[in-house]
């Protein structure tokens, strides 16, 4: 078997169906394989994808490096072996990567003389639901401290993400942005289109969300959706300065409205950024969803 350009082509609204067929029947664990990720950031990441042999194959391309994915499906070795072939012939280092623990496993035994090293940057970070909704005992006691006095210096009201407010959220992402200067930076200009995509097609990605209103305005908000029967993930978490600790809010908030549908909250990776992966550790995870690249420098392919 052998796949070339032909077999793929460019994300799509409509190809939210496909990805709804294939994860019902192999859930995903990682952030990065969603729907939503993928076709808010198609701009950004060049997403394309085909459909072999009921297998989902998913290609990008940034200004940096393309790269293929590991494909979700039935464990087939030939189009596991054409998906690996594709991305050797980029040329690129770390040209195929292996996000679901099942694939991690099941290639480990099939192709036991690929090189598979961890990207600890990229693990994400899952968390049992109830832990970020009681916020129990020692190890969240300087958390509820400052929960307390952020409701204490902001009394805030709370209201789920709809059409209705809509305008109230770009309005909060507008500020955020000028806050943040995302024009100046790709990385956060991207963000900024891909956050703006997802409220054009929020219903239909099945999006939902929570905004945190401190004196009467948006302050903060957090946009997710269901990974898998068993997991929401937070895409988005947006906060301003104006009021310290309002991002202890938006997390709590989001983990209160999710208790009673799912067991765990995946908030994505901390992208290797020193002061986001404390902020995430310091809510302590319940597990990592790892993700693994194919080292081409040490893997012997002859």
């Amino acid at each position: 078997m052998k796949l070339d350009d032909a077999d793929f082509h460019p994300i799509t609204l409509d190809d939210k169906k496909i990805f709804e067929d294939v994860y019902s029947r192999y859930p995903i664990e990682h952030s990065e394989n969603t729907f939503g990720t993928l076709y808010c950031w198609r701009h950004y990441g060049h997403y394309e994808i085909a459909v072999i042999e009921g297998c989902l194959i998913i290609r990008g391309s940034t200004d940096s490096y393309t790269s293929l994915r590991a494909p979700i499906g039935p464990k087939n070795p030939d189009v596991l072996n054409a998906v690996i072939d594709l991305a050797v012939a980029t040329g690129e280092q770390a040209p195929f990567l292996v996000l679901e623990p099942w694939q991690y496993q099941w290639i480990q035994e099939v192709r036991p003389e690929l090189v598979l090293k961890p990207d600890r940057e990229f693990f994400d970070y899952v968390y049992e639901t109830a832990d970020l909704a009681n916020l129990e005992g020692k190890p969240y006691l300087m958390i509820r401290k400052q929960l307390n006095k952020f409701r204490k210096k902001c009394p805030s009201t709370v209201e789920p993400i709809t059409e209705t407010n809509f305008d109230e959220v770009k309005e909060f992402l507008k500020r955020w942005c000028e806050w943040r200067e995302c024009d100046k930076y790709t990385i956060l200009k991207h963000e900024k289109e891909a956050l703006w995509e997802s409220l054009e097609v929020f219903e239909e990605l099945g999006f939902e969300g929570v905004a945190v209103k401190p004196h009467g305005e948006i302050g903060g908000i957090a946009i997710f959706e269901e990974l898998n029967p068993w997991t929401s993930v937070v895409h988005y978490e947006k906060g301003l300065p104006d009021c310290e600790g309002i991002y202890k809010e938006i997390n709590y908030q989001t983990a209160d409205l999710l208790r009673t549908r799912y067991r765990f909250i995946n908030r994505e990776s901390d992208m290797g950024l020193p002061g986001l992966r404390e902020a995430k550790e310091r809510y302590h995870p319940h597990h990592m969803a790892e993700l693994h690249y194919l080292d081409l420098l040490h893997t012997d392919l002859s």
